[in-house]
C-alpha cells in the first residue's frame, strides 16, 4: 500500500484583522496603535521578539490608517514617492538602512506631512545603534510599546483557530500537551500547526498526542523524550 503524502502547498500569511488573536501579551500594543492620532510628534515604535506578531499588528494598523509599508533599506525612495497625506510603516527599523532617510521621516511626521510614522523592531529604539546625533535624540525620545511572548491562553486560542481554519480535527488534551513542549512564539505555533496537520493527513487520523510527539521530536531532535504519547 502506497503511503498518502500531504501536499506541501505554500502557506498563506493571513494578516487580516479577523485572524489576529488578542491577549495579555499584546493588549497594550493594540491599545497604543488604536490611539495613533495621539502619538507625540506623530511617531511610535512597536518592539518585540521574532514571532511576537509585530508584522501582523503593523499590517492591521496600515489597513486601518491607510499607511504604506516599507523597510528602512527602501525608505529613501519610498519617501520620495509617498502619496500626500499617507501614513507610513517602517518594518525592521533596527536592521540597518539610511539614517538620513529615517531622520527625514521623523521630521515629516513632526511637521504633519506624514499623518503618522510607525516603526517596528526587535530592539528598543535606544539600542538601534544610530550614529547621526539628531536621529539618536529622536530615538531616545520615541514612545514605544513592547509585544511580549504569548502566554498559554493566547497560544491556545491561536492553535485552535489555525486548526479550525484548516478543518483539522484534534483529540482533547493535545493542545495542553503541546504548550509546555513547544517554542513559545506566534510564528512557531503556526509552523507547528502546519506540520501537525500534514502528519495527521498522512496517517489519516485526527491530531493525537502520538502525532504531536512525532512532530515535536522532528522539530527538536535533541530534546529529551517528553513521553506521554498515545
Amino acid at each position: 500500500m502506497t503511503q498518502q503524502l500531504a501536499l506541501d502547498l505554500p502557506g498563506r500569511v493571513d494578516f487580516s484583522v479577523d485572524s489576529f488573536i488578542r491577549g495579555d501579551a499584546n493588549r497594550e500594543a493594540v491599545t497604543a496603535l488604536e490611539r495613533w492620532r495621539d502619538w507625540p510628534a506623530g511617531a511610535f515604535a512597536l518592539v518585540g521578539p521574532p514571532g511576537s506578531g509585530k508584522s501582523h499588528l503593523a499590517a492591521i494598523w496600515a489597513q486601518q490608517s491607510g499607511a504604506r509599508m516599507t523597510t528602512l533599506h527602501a525608505l529613501e525612495s519610498v519617501l520620495d514617492q509617498l502619496e500626500p497625506g499617507a501614513a507610513l510603516v517602517v518594518e525592521d527599523a533596527d536592521r540597518g538602512g539610511s539614517e538620513t532617510a529615517l531622520f527625514h521621516a521623523f521630521n515629516r511626521a513632526a511637521e504633519g506631512d506624514l499623518p503618522a510614522l510607525l516603526l517596528s523592531a526587535r530592539l528598543p529604539p535606544a539600542q538601534w545603534g544610530a550614529e547621526l546625533p539628531d536621529l539618536v535624540s529622536r530615538l531616545r525620545a520615541l514612545p514605544q510599546v513592547t509585544l511580549h511572548e504569548p502566554d498559554d491562553d493566547l497560544l491556545t486560542q491561536l492553535i485552535q483557530k489555525q486548526l479550525n481554519d484548516r478543518h483539522a480535527p484534534i483529540k482533547p488534551g493535545v493542545i495542553e500537551y503541546l504548550l509546555p513542549r513547544m517554542e513559545r512564539s506566534v510564528a512557531a505555533a503556526r509552523t507547528l500547526v502546519d506540520l501537525l496537520d500534514k502528519r495527521a493527513l498522512v496517517k489519516r487520523t485526527p491530531i493525537t498526542r502520538a502525532v504531536a510527539r512525532e512532530v515535536l521530536a522532528e522539530l527538536n531532535p535533541d530534546a529529551p523524550d517528553p513521553g506521554d504519547g498515545e
